[in-house]
C-alpha cells in the first residue's frame, strides 16, 4: 500500500496547477509543507512581514494574470497576512492564501495559537475555508484556485489544521480532480440583443469615450479593446491599475484632456471597471449628467449596483469586446467622430507643454516633479514601475506614461500605505526579464522597508527611488499632527544590507545616480537611491474623495 502525507499533497497539488513561486514565513505547523512544495520545484520567497507576503502574491498575480500564492503560519502568522488579502478584496486581484492553524482534534481546548483564523478571513476574501479530510486536500485546493479566478476575481484562503496536513494516508483514497481545468475562466458572451443596443448608442453619438480597467486585463481582452479603441476612433480612458491598454503616446491618448472628456461626453462604454470615486461613480459634475452608459462587466451585481445605466452588458470583457468589433464592421467608423478627437487633440496640445515646463523645474529642494520626469525619462519603456506614497502616487499617476498593459502597479482603490517593496518583489519575479522601478514615499517605504532585505537575500534585482519629503504628505501650512519623520538616511540603511545607495540632493543628479543603479544591479543586488524632495509641493489634481491626508 503506497502511502501519502498531507503536506505532500499540498506541494503536488500546486505543481500539478502550475505554480512556480509562492510567498510566506516559516512556522508551525506548515514547515513540512514549505518543505514537500519546494522539494517538487517550486521557488519559495520568504519575506520578513506576512503582510508583505499577500501583497507581493498581489503584484506577481496582475504581472502574469496566473494567482499568486502565499503562507502564512499558525494564529498571529495567518492574521497578518489580512491587509494584504483585504487590499487584494478591493483591488479584484486572484490570491490563494494558506494558514497553518491548531489541530481540529484538540479544537476547544486551548491549543496552541488557537482561534477560529476562517472567520477572520471570511470579510477580507471572495471565499474561505478548511480543509477537514487529508485525502481532500487536492478537491479543496482546486476549488480554492477556481474561486480566485472566477467571475470578479480576488483573494481566497484555505485553512491547514495541523493534524490534516501531518497525517498520512492511503493514496488511493485521495480524491484528484482535473487540473488542466483549475484555471480556465467561464468567459460567457453578451445578450446579443444588449449588443446591438449599444451600438445604435455609439452611432447616435458625438462625443463617446472608453472608460476600462482591470477587468480588461483579468479577462485577458487588451488586444480586442485597443482594436476597437483605433478602429473606431473612440477616447479611452483607464484606471491608475488598468493602464498600457492603449500606449500613452498613441496619437487618440488624450491624457491632459481627460476632465474635459468626461465633463463633455455624451456616450461612455465601460468595460471592466467599477463606478467607484475614480470616476466620480460616473455623476455630474465629473460626468455630463446627459451622457448615455453602457456598462460591461462579467459581475452582475456591479452592473445592478449602478445607479446610471442605459445598458447594462453582463458577460466576459474579452467575448464582448469580440461581439462588438464583429457587429459593428461597418456601421462605427472613426470618421463619425473625428471633430471630436480633433476637439480632445487641441486641449492636448495645449496642455502637454505646461505639464513638461512644470517637470523641468530645478527648484531647490528638488520637486517630486521633477523626479518623476526623471525616472520617466530612464525607465525602460516596457519597464514595470510600482508606486507607492501619497504625494509622489499622484505625481507619477500624472507624469508618467505607461505603454503595456500589466506594467503599472500600485495600491489601488484601497490605498493601503506599504505596498511598495512587496510589490517590486513580487513584480520582479513575475516578470524577471523586466527592468523593475519603484517609486516610493519615503513614509510608506518605512511600513515594509525590510522587504529590501528579501530583495537581497533573493537576489532580486530592482531599482527603488525613494521620494524623501521628512514626513507623511507634503505638509505647506505645517500644521498636520504626527506628519514629520526627519530625513532618514535610506542610502545607508541599504547599504547596510548589501545593496547599493545614495543620497541626491540636486536635481541634475537624479539621472547620473539612476544610471549608476542600473550598472549596480548588474550583481543582483537591489539598488536604492534616496531623492531629497520638497516637502511643501502638494500635488494638484481633481480630488477622489472628499476626504484627503
Amino acid at each position: 500500500m503506497a502511502t501519502i502525507t498531507g503536506n505532500d499533497l499540498v506541494g503536488e497539488s500546486l505543481k500539478r496547477i502550475g505554480v512556480t513561486n509562492f510567498f510566506f514565513i516559516m512556522g508551525g505547523p506548515i514547515n513540512d509543507t514549505l518543505t514537500a512544495t519546494m522539494k517538487r520545484g517550486i521557488r519559495g520567497i520568504d519575506v520578513r512581514h506576512e503582510q508583505a507576503a499577500a501583497m507581493s502574491a498581489q503584484a506577481y498575480a496582475r504581472a502574469l494574470n496566473f494567482p499568486g500564492v502565499c503562507f502564512g503560519a499558525s494564529g498571529p502568522g495567518t492574521i497578518n497576512l489580512t491587509t494584504g488579502l483585504a487590499n487584494a478584496l478591493i483591488d479584484g486581484v486572484p490570491v490563494v492564501a494558506f494558514g497553518g492553524s491548531s489541530p481540529i482534534n484538540e479544537y476547544g481546548n486551548g491549543s496552541f495559537q488557537e482561534i477560529d483564523q476562517v472567520a477572520i478571513m471570511k470579510p477580507v476574501t471572495k471565499w474561505a475555508n478548511r480543509i477537514y479530510e487529508t485525502r481532500r486536500i487536492p478537491e479543496l485546493i482546486d476549488l480554492a484556485f477556481r474561486q480566485s479566478i472566477s467571475g470578479k476575481p480576488g483573494p481566497v484562503y484555505l485553512d491547514l489544521p495541523s493534524d490534516v496536513i501531518n497525517n498520512t494516508i492511503d493514496d488511493s483514497t485521495v480524491v484528484w480532480p482535473d487540473f488542466n481545468k483549475t484555471l480556465v475562466r467561464a468567459r460567457p458572451q453578451g445578450d446579443p440583443a444588449l449588443i446591438e443596443e449599444a451600438l445604435k448608442l455609439l452611432e447616435k453619438a458625438q462625443k463617446p469615450v472608453i472608460l476600462s480597467g482591470s477587468g480588461v486585463l483579468w479577462s485577458g481582452a487588451e488586444a480586442e479593446l485597443r482594436q476597437f479603441v483605433i478602429d473606431k476612433g473612440i477616447p479611452i480612458y483607464t484606471t491608475p491599475q488598468g493602464r498600457g491598454v492603449l500606449e500613452e503616446d498613441h496619437p487618440q491618448a488624450f491624457l491632459n484632456a481627460r476632465s474635459s472628456a468626461m465633463k463633455e461626453t455624451d456616450c461612455v462604454l465601460i468595460v471592466g471597471t467599477r463606478l467607484n470615486y475614480v470616476f466620480g461613480h460616473v455623476k455630474p459634475p465629473r460626468v455630463s449628467a446627459n451622457a448615455k452608459i453602457i456598462r460591461i462587466d462579467i459581475d452582475a451585481n456591479e452592473i445592478s449596483g449602478s445607479q446610471r445605466v442605459d445598458v447594462a452588458i453582463t458577460g466576459d470583457a474579452k467575448m464582448v469586446m469580440k461581439q462588438l468589433l464583429d457587429a459593428s464592421a461597418t456601421r462605427v467608423k472613426a470618421s463619425l467622430y473625428a471633430g471630436w478627437r480633433g476637439r480632445l487633440s487641441e486641449i492636448e496640445n495645449l496642455k502637454a507643454p505646461e505639464a513638461e515646463k512644470g517637470m523641468s523645474t530645478s527648484a531647490l529642494p528638488i520637486h517630486p516633479l521633477r523626479l518623476c520626469k526623471e525616472v520617466r525619462d530612464f525607465i525602460d519603456r516596457d519597464g514595470v514601475l510600482v508606486v507607492d506614497g501619497q504625494e509622489i502616487l499622484n505625481f507619477g499617476r500624472q507624469s508618467i506614461p505607461t505603454f503595456f498593459p500589466r506594467h503599472r502597479i500600485n495600491s489601488g482603490t484601497f490605498g493601503t500605505m506599504g505596498v511598495g517593496m512587496p510589490f517590486a518583489v513580487g513584480a520582479k519575479i513575475a516578470r524577471p526579464e523586466k527592468q523593475v522601478v519603484l517609486i516610493h514615499g519615503d513614509g510608506s517605504f518605512g511600513l515594509n522597508c525590510m522587504e529590501l532585505d528579501t530583495a537581497a537575500r533573493h537576489n532580486i534585482p530592482m531599482i527603488v527611488v525613494i521620494s524623501l519629503n521628512g514626513g507623511w504628505t507634503a505638509d505647506p501650512k505645517g500644521d498636520k499632527p504626527g506628519r514629520n519623520l526627519g530625513y532618514t538616511r535610506f542610502d545607508l540603511f541599504a547599504q547596510s544590507l548589501g545593496c547599493h545607495g545614495e543620497q541626491v540632493d540636486k536635481p541634475e543628479d537624479i539621472r547620473p545616480a539612476l544610471e549608476r543603479a542600473k550598472l549596480a544591479i548588474k550583481n543582483g543586488k537591489p539598488a536604492l537611491v534616496n531623492v531629497v524632495t520638497d516637502d511643501k509641493a502638494r500635488a494638484v489634481t481633481i480630488r477622489f474623495t472628499k476626504t484627503a491626508t
